[in-house]
């Protein structure tokens, strides 16, 4: 990465944006000029990268090609609208909402995952980041499907509000506070109260019964392992977590893989931190390993006794980061490495 490129972050003063500005620096991506977008109504305001002050650009006045590279993650009605209009440009979308995941002929990245994948974003100039559930799970399972071909996944997830946005976030300190003082909490952004409780349902219900959360985790599983015939069986959960989505997973192999080879396998898997002891406390948590770290952590490694070839799993990492944020510039590092 000798030469820089001028980067164009969209939706830079949101959680995910501002996530993605800290870890460009924090990793030293050769930057040579940022362009931090947003919306007009952000137009005024200004964001803080390598320790100066860059104004925020109004994206609907920008002209795409200045930057080389854009990392989006401002809503899919807005990657709807730019992301075309960026690839055209000639400058590269790595796209962090939903708008793209499905098109076959974009690309769906997951870097410790399928990075050949991106390979693929010549058609558009988009790469596709998935959801962050799915990419979590898939960091932690990539190494077990090349080895004993898993043929199902049922997965629970318990998912931070921080996956809901900043007014979902806001809204678990506003009823938290509410009941700490013994007064009545209203939902308006999740569907039922969600300080100290759990909902299932995230995303709107699909004609099968499932939300649409839940599909995403089948279509985006098969697309990114190439394979159709895995099937995956997902109940998604928002829980009263500001930061850090956890998993319980559970898997069916084609061959037998024990817990110890499987810990064996995970122990040398990229992107991945086993913290797998049977005792108090020695497994990861959303809070104390997970909120505010790269790595996907994963515990609780156990055969299944319910099946001969199951084996189940605890997965923890930070949505905001791992789940977007940080995949999104290591998608942007492969492609500068190797493609541009």
């Amino acid at each position: 990465m000798s030469r820089s490129w001028n980067v164009a972050v969209l939706g830079a003063t949101g959680l995910v944006g501002s996530t993605i500005l800290s870890i460009l620096e924090q990793r030293n991506f050769p930057v040579g000029e940022i362009f931090p977008l947003a919306s007009a109504r952000s137009v005024g305001r200004s964001i803080k990268f390598k320790g100066r002050d860059v104004p925020v650009i109004d994206v609907d006045q920008f002209d795409f090609a200045r930057a080389q590279i854009g990392l989006f993650s401002a809503g899919a009605g807005v990657s709807k609208v730019q992301a075309p209009r960026a690839g055209a440009a000639g400058c590269v979308v790595v796209d962090n909402t939903s708008q793209f995941r499905y098109q076959d002929d974009i690309p769906l990245v997951v870097s410790e995952v399928n990075p050949h994948a991106i390979a693929g974003y010549r058609k558009h100039n988009i790469i596709a980041n998935p959801n962050c559930s799915t990419m979590q799970m898939l960091v932690a399972l990539k190494p077990l499907h090349d080895v004993a071909q898993i043929e199902r996944i049922n997965v629970a997830t318990y998912q931070s509000v921080s996956g809901g946005g900043q007014k979902a976030m806001d809204e678990l300190t506003h009823q938290t506070t509410a009941l700490g003082k013994g007064e009545p909490v209203t939902a308006q952004v999740i569907a039922k109260q969600i300080a100290f409780n759990c909902v299932p349902q995230i995303d709107v219900f699909l004609d099968n019964g499932y939300t649409k959360e839940e599909m995403k985790m089948f279509w985006e599983t098969q697309k990114i392992l190439e394979d159709s015939t895995v099937r995956v069986n997902a109940t998604a959960v928002r829980v009263g977590v500001y930061v850090g989505h956890s998993e319980a997973i559970h898997i069916e192999t084609r061959r037998k893989l024990s817990a110890a080879q499987a810990r064996e396998i995970l122990l040398k898997a990229p992107g991945v931190v086993v913290m797998d002891e049977r005792q108090p406390g020695g497994y990861p948590t959303p809070v104390t390993e997970g909120a505010g770290t790269d790595p996907v952590y994963v515990g609780r490694i156990r055969d299944d006794i319910s099946h001969e070839r199951g084996l189940n799993l605890w997965v923890v990492s930070d949505n905001v980061r791992k789940g977007a944020a940080l995949n999104t510039v290591q998608i942007a590092e492969i492609l500068v490495k190797n493609y541009l």
